[in-house]
């Protein structure tokens, strides 16, 4: 009877455990990247044996002596995606979690990608300020930082492109206010001067490039049946903006949207666009898919950075729990390093988060099963308890 006493015990300690476990899993339910365990459950040792000494069978008398708990298993399966307002959240949709660097230098590793940049540039995780790792082309782990990158310099016009109709039995066509930029972004408004070859030259023009009175460079374009001849339609010329040293290479382009037939003297043709732009501050960043850190500037333009490193493990062995929605390395191997949309690594979702695992109705069913195993538990103890209560009472009498 003490035995029985004993296993019900073990069965008391067994299943409060799991009701913890469960307990944890469910108050956990709403955390970001959270994995859901289970309690391992297994029968203790034997005792006693058959009087021929042969365990087992029909006739065995061995009894086994309760349940034991033999730690946690980690379901490791991914949870839903759920999108947010905000770019700095990610979430790995497939295998890989993300790489980290606490404040002591040690790597952790996350599926709750919630970051965000601090007032050093770099970054973080928003959780614990560990910083986030990106991986370089010579598989070295390096913080992803802003430094230098807040400002995007300013780029002079290379190319200007037009568009309409030169009419061809016109002599002569003026393009005024076309905006290029030098090297520091300034506007600078060049005029362009058509001029007809006429019977010297049939469908060639001669272009000149003033600014201001100034004549920067002069070339020639041609057209056959309306079209752009194709080596005679485009105009290159240095161009060394007033108050500047260094000449810029810049090229007239006629070739694309540009046509010569007969209209009179009307001439559509007019300034397209260039592709220089201004100098322009940070507005946004966010992460594509490949996991490289994209910049966006006021001036439209855009900068692919760094590139988030990603883990992966060969086995659930290999990591461990240790809260704050990360794992670390438990030192037995099988993990590796990547980059997301390679070699078997997941895509980067950037605006969702990875909600926990945990199925609350799986979780009650459970509750209730531990809640039934402690309270028969809890039974056999307090049967065993009367049968020793009623023996003492025997041998009184």
């Amino acid at each position: 009877m003490l035995d029985s006493i004993f296993i019900g015990m073990t069965g008391l300690d067994s299943f409060s455990k799991g009701i913890k476990l469960i307990g944890n899993n469910t108050s956990n339910m709403n955390t970001p990247g959270y994995k859901g365990s289970s309690l391992q459950f297994g029968d203790l040792m034997y005792s006693g044996g058959t009087p021929n000494g042969v365990s087992g069978g029909g006739g065995s008398e061995r009894a086994g002596t309760g349940v034991n708990t033999f730690g946690t298993y980690v379901n490791l399966k991914a949870g839903e995606l759920r999108q947010t307002e905000n770019g700095m959240d990610m979430a790995v949709d497939g295998l890989g979690l993300f790489v980290l660097k606490d404040l002591e230098g040690a790597l952790r590793y996350t599926r709750a990608g919630q970051f965000d940049f601090d007032l050093d540039g770099r970054l973080i995780n928003r959780n614990d300020k560990s910083r986030v790792q990106a991986l370089d082309g010579e598989g070295r782990l390096a913080d992803v930082v802003l430094e230098g990158q807040r400002v995007n310099p300013p780029s002079a016009s290379k190319r200007v492109s037009f568009k309409g109709n030169l009419s061809s039995s016109a002599t002569d066509q003026t393009i005024s206010n076309v905006n290029v930029l030098d090297a520091r972004g300034t506007t600078r408004p060049l005029t362009i001067k058509l001029a007809s070859r006429g019977t010297e030259k049939v469908g060639y023009w001669k272009v000149t490039v003033l600014d201001g009175t100034a004549e920067i460079g002069t070339g020639e374009i041609g057209f056959k049946d309306g079209a752009p001849i194709a080596d005679a339609s485009k105009v290159n010329l240095d161009y060394k903006p007033a108050g500047q040293t260094e000449a810029l290479p810049l090229v007239l382009d006629f070739s694309r949207e540009v046509t010569s037939f007969a209209s009179g003297n009307l001439s559509t043709l007019a300034f397209a666009s260039q592709d220089g732009f201004q100098a322009g501050t940070l507005s946004k960043t966010t992460v594509d898919e490949n996991g490289t850190v994209v910049l966006t500037y006021s001036n439209g333009q855009t900068r692919r950075t760094q590139t988030l490193a990603l883990m992966r493990y060969e086995s659930p062995e290999a990591v461990r729990q240790i809260g704050n929605n990360q794992f670390e390395d438990t030192g037995v191997g099988g993990l590796s390093l990547g980059l997301a949309q390679q070699s078997g690594f997941g895509a980067v979702r950037a605006g969702y988060i990875e909600l926990s695992n945990i199925d609350l109705s799986k979780e009650f069913s459970e509750l209730i099963i531990m809640q039934r195993g402690y309270q028969a538990s809890s039974q056999i103890v307090s049967t065993a308890n009367e049968m020793i209560q009623q023996l003492f009472s025997m041998r009184g009498k």
